[in-house]
């Protein structure tokens, strides 16, 4: 009977292991990959904020976009992000105020306000896009941080979506426990985060 738990055991590591692997692979490509492709908006993921501040991987995220968004003036933004505890404003506004602060136009920005997930800041900037475009096929590019644009792109895929990415640094101080804690959501998300 030992025999027999240690085989299960041995096994059930070496499929852990070799799924941590693959994802992780998967996960730092999508990172690396910049899309040159036309898009009909792009997506600004949230992330914490402190107070009404954001923090350096959503100022990381913004600061991508900004560039983006200034080489690209027919471009239209979704800021995508709730109000989390501790968090004075919701997301979405305070990454409303950088851009605006940073030289675009407000009337190329569009707020979804109310999303806690990465699935629904994708779902819920969604209903705005349809709010205001009644064209198929929308292409969206995704601006998060490196660690965040495969799970972000297929999430958007799901959505019925063409996603590309638009990755962003991630600050030096969570690269580990983002790429650890992002093996877990992609597995979450996989399973779990379907219309």
């Amino acid at each position: 009977m030992k025999k027999i738990m240690l085989k299960i055991m041995v096994v059930f590591i070496t499929i852990v292991l070799i799924s941590f692997l693959v994802l992780e692979s998967l996960i730092i490509i999508e990172g690396k990959r910049i899309s040159t492709e036309k898009v009909d908006y792009v997506i600004v993921l949230g992330a914490r904020l402190y107070g009404d501040i954001p923090s350096p991987a959503l100022l990381e995220r913004l600061k991508i976009a900004k560039v983006y968004l200034l080489e690209n003036k027919e471009v239209k933004v979704v800021v995508s992000g709730g109000q989390g505890l501790n968090e004075d404003i919701a997301e979405a506004h305070a990454m409303e105020k950088y851009l605006v602060d940073n030289g675009i136009e407000k009337s190329r920005i569009i707020i979804e306000d109310k999303s806690t997930s990465t699935f629904e800041n994708l779902r819920l900037s969604l209903d705005k896009i349809r709010e205001v475009d009644d064209k198929e096929n929308i292409k969206i590019l995704i601006a998060s941080n490196k660690y965040h644009i495969f799970r972000s792109k297929l999430l958007a895929k799901r959505l019925g979506l063409i996603p590309y990415g638009l990755p962003a640094k991630t600050p030096p101080i969570i690269i580990f426990k983002s790429y650890i804690r992002e093996y877990f959501a992609v597995i979450k998300s996989f399973f779990l985060d379907k219309m």
